[in-house]
């Protein structure tokens, strides 16, 4: 009974660290305005600053916040989308091992090519309809050609 005891709390003590650890960490670096669709926390971390000052500048700022485009519309595959970022945005800054110039991933490009598609269907529909007038690469692809609207660099 001791040792089970001592095991229980042992666990519990690593449990609570842990915990605390999470804690501190969601405070500290703001976990909370993660949650809102508030650009400003884009910036919370510096490695975005560059894509952030951008947007500024571009035909979006008036129209679209960072996850209008960056993450689904649908509520679940949202949270999903902005934790899978964060988490890997956190990882690799911690490694010392992001790209200068940070680079979307393949799934960010497709989450964003749907946005661009969804917010201008009408467009999007004008050119799929037009067919042979376009080029076959380019009929799918928005960020092939316009890649620096919702960021003017």
């Amino acid at each position: 009974m001791r040792m089970l005891t001592g095991t229980a709390l042992g666990v519990s003590a690593l449990l609570g660290i842990a915990c605390g650890v999470v804690a501190y960490t969601f405070v500290y670096a703001r976990g909370g305005s993660y949650l809102t669709d508030a650009p400003a926390a884009c910036v919370n971390c510096h490695i975005m600053r560059e894509q952030y000052e951008a947007w500024t500048r571009s035909s979006h700022h008036s129209v679209a916040v960072c996850n209008d485009c960056h993450t689904p519309e649908a509520i679940l595959p949202k949270y999903w989308t902005k934790a899978q970022n964060g988490f890997w945005h956190s990882f690799y800054f911690t490694l010392g091992r992001y790209p200068d110039p940070i680079q979307i991933t393949p799934r960010n490009r497709r989450v964003t090519q749907a946005a661009c598609r969804r917010c201008h269907a009408a467009i999007v529909q004008a050119i799929d309809s037009a067919g042979a007038a376009w080029e076959p690469a380019y009929q799918s692809d928005c960020l092939a050609c316009h890649r620096d609207v919702g960021h003017l660099h």
